[in-house]
């Protein structure tokens, strides 16, 4: 099969630092790959990965030190050169939620759209409803509430590669983790707030986006100077494997209906119990009591750390590697393609490479 992936432009493929989207997009693509087919990637130019690389982007837009910039214009000629080149694949996979809708109506039964965000936003609703044609796939099961009438063909949960993390050796255990972003709905002050309940000191490895740094200044910073909790910034994956390996529990304290939460599947593959708030997409990745709790207060978040200490990390570690690892995903996604393709148009093509690039 042919499999042409659509990335945003925002980080590399994968990220170098925090990022989601684009990380999903390396692991399907190198996945799809090592699967046999020919798989080409559509994204910012310092990405690595295994399938054909198109760069539409001498940088990522985030880490690019230019003071303008229009991240529109970029997207746009992205979309416009994929336009271009459709014919030369099977299945246009967009990642890029629905910018592309007014560009490929006349394929959109060969496009499969992810959708990687929270769907309840004004305005959302009446463009899924203007382009029903398009089939898209949600990351969790209650990511669909705010849009019943979607044209959703399959969920598919995120996975990772199994040889990205692993469990380490004689864990400390003697500190708790929260990873991700410095915002109000991750409650970050929460973690900090449980960590303190719990006596465990907090570490806090986390990106603070200019649109939550008044929030950082206002409400974190005063927590942090109470002791107990250190912000040592954005890690990248050796920084993840040492943090959440060595962590008691990763803190999840969300307060947002998280599409999927992308961080506890890594704790998981780190063997490293997951101590989440009962929101979002957490019953769905989280088993109590076998991969970590779901909990609806700080009283109860609490009590979990100390319990978080019996749980067996192989056991949490083979949960992951049977329901998140980077093939299960990557064969899901195959399934959905030959679904709207038809089975006789999405074999394996092994031995081959995409075809060489038509330049206009």
């Amino acid at each position: 099969m042919r499999i042409a992936h659509i990335a945003p432009l925002y980080e590399a493929v994968p990220p170098k630092l925090y990022g989601g989207t684009e990380r999903i997009v390396a692991y399907l693509a190198d996945a799809q790959v090592e699967l046999g087919h020919r798989v080409a990637v559509f994204a910012s130019a310092e990405t690595r990965t295994r399938a054909e690389l198109f760069p539409m982007r001498d940088r990522a837009i985030r880490l690019d030190p230019a003071p303008l910039k229009s991240d529109l214009a970029a997207h746009l000629s992205m979309l416009q050169e994929v336009r271009r080149q459709a014919g030369r694949f099977d299945i246009l996979h967009f990642h890029v939620d629905l910018l592309h809708f007014p560009f490929f109506e006349d394929i959109a039964s060969r496009t499969v759209t992810t959708l990687h965000g929270r769907l309840d936003l004004k305005d959302l609703a009446e463009a899924y409803r203007r382009w029903p044609q398009y089939p898209l796939v949600s990351i969790s099961h209650q990511q669909r509430g705010p849009l019943p009438m979607g044209n959703w063909v399959a969920t598919v949960p995120h996975g990772l590669p199994e040889d990205l993390y692993a469990p380490v050796a004689s864990p400390r255990g003697d500190y708790l983790a929260f990873l991700g972003r410095i915002s109000p709905e991750k409650r970050p002050d929460r973690a900090i707030a449980i960590a303190r309940r719990a006596g465990l000191p907090l570490r806090i490895a986390a990106k603070i986006d200019a649109a939550d740094a008044h929030y950082h200044r206002q409400c974190i910073e005063p927590l942090l100077a109470g002791g107990g909790a250190e912000l040592i910034g954005e890690v990248d994956d050796a920084g993840k494997r040492e943090l959440l390996g060595h962590a008691r529990a990763l803190l999840f304290p969300i307060d947002w209906p998280e599409p999927f939460g992308l961080v506890m599947i890594e704790a998981m593959a780190c063997g490293t119990p997951v101590i989440a708030w009962d929101c979002g997409s957490v019953r769905e990745v989280i088993e109590d009591g076998i991969t970590g709790f779901i909990v609806d207060s700080e009283e109860a978040a609490a009590a979990a750390v100390e319990r978080a200490a019996t749980l067996d990390r192989g056991a949490i570690r083979r949960r992951f590697e049977a329901r998140f690892g980077a093939r299960v995903m990557a064969e899901h996604y195959l399934d959905v393609y030959r679904q709207l393709l038809g089975s006789e148009r999405a074999s394996p093509v092994v031995g081959h490479a995409l075809d060489a690039r038509a330049h206009a």
